[in-house]
């Protein structure tokens, strides 16, 4: 099943501060907040302007196609993520009073395949509508570093193609799939707020997911994401008057799990997510080093299915090794409908 991300929270800064070091400084703080958060239902992060993507929002079995088979499809998060480590470019807490950001967030995808075949599968489109219903920052300093908005986040689109089985004697050996997809700067976003829902930029984050059948039972699924974003032509405050514009970074990441059928519609297993920025955050034009983040996640999953047209995933996420951005915890639920 397959939805775009992640997240949709930006990160900014309240206060002026007197020097660039301290400002950058307080600027990772504010951006390290919740690139994390996810997804679907998550929001957009800003840890230096760096958009939440999908990290950990598809897991079991993604590489399949829609379970039900072609038709309408709807899908529904509610993720939960709590951080207390706010983490520098070195991977060290940045020392304030108190670290600790919350974020309530919900998304809901609309997905259509195709049951028209062409060539060795079929096409299809997705779109994707998140909401940041609930979130907290505190920073020990009366939060005049953090502060929060609620509202619709950044929707995004694709249109993926579908590859059909490779077949082997005892069932399915492969299953894949590519989609090109963007992230539409539609949400609220304020540049003198750490947490928006909106990253006031446009984004290009096209993925091949592809479910590996090592037998009947049990399998190894990922999604690997190539990420791309463009100009804010309203950067957060933290970057100074001067700013004009930024941009963040490229970056690659990727989902992973893998999931055994412990029952007929049962299935439980290890879920994990991987990020890692490739260039600097530019302001100007010009490139701002030690601005990359990069986190890794591990968690238990499961899979329920009542019947061929309804699905249940619970999801959970610990993550470490945080550069720039948070460290927490990520609880997700996510229920699937077919429809025809």
């Amino acid at each position: 099943m397959n939805i775009s991300p992640g997240g949709w929270l930006m990160i900014g800064q309240t206060i002026v501060v007197r020097t660039f070091e301290i400002e950058r400084r307080l600027r990772l703080l504010a951006s390290c907040i919740v690139c994390s958060v996810t997804l679907l239902g998550a929001p957009k992060a800003h840890a230096y302007d760096l958009p939440t993507v999908n990290l950990g929002m598809t897991t079991f079995l993604d590489g399949t196609p829609t379970m039900g088979g072609p038709g309408w499809y709807t899908s529904q998060w509610v993720i939960s993520y709590t951080a207390n480590k706010l983490t520098n470019s070195q991977g060290n807490r940045l020392g304030l009073p108190v670290e600790r950001v919350s974020v309530m967030s919900e998304a809901t995808q609309i997905l259509y395949l195709s049951p028209t075949k062409v060539g060795p599968g079929s096409f299809g489109f997705d779109f994707v509508v998140p909401s940041l219903f609930g979130a907290s920052a505190n920073d020990g300093l009366g939060n005049q570093v953090l502060s929060a908005n609620r509202g619709f986040a950044d929707v995004s689109f694709g249109a993926f193609y579908q590859f059909d089985p490779i077949m082997g004697p005892n069932g399915p050996l492969f299953m894949g799939r590519i989609e090109a997809q963007a992230l539409a700067p539609i949400g609220r976003y304020n540049a003198a707020v750490s947490v928006n829902p909106g990253s006031n930029f446009w984004s290009f984050n096209p993925y091949f997911a592809g479910t590996l059948f090592l037998s009947p039972k049990w399998t190894v699924t990922t999604r690997f994401h190539y990420l791309w974003n463009g100009e804010n032509n309203d950067p957060s405050l933290s970057y100074g008057p001067s700013a004009i514009n930024s941009q963040a970074g490229q970056a690659l990441h990727a989902n992973f799990s893998t999931e055994y059928a412990v029952a007929d519609r049962f299935w439980i297993g290890i879920n994990g997510y991987w990020l890692q920025q490739l260039t600097n955050t530019k302001v100007n034009g010009v490139g701002i080093d030690g601005t990359k983040e990069r986190v890794w996640a591990l968690g238990p999953g499961m899979m329920y299915s009542f019947d061929k047209d309804n699905y249940l995933f619970l999801n959970a996420f610990y993550e470490f090794g945080a550069v720039n951005r948070t460290q927490g915890q990520k609880y997700m639920m996510r229920f699937v409908r077919h429809w025809n």
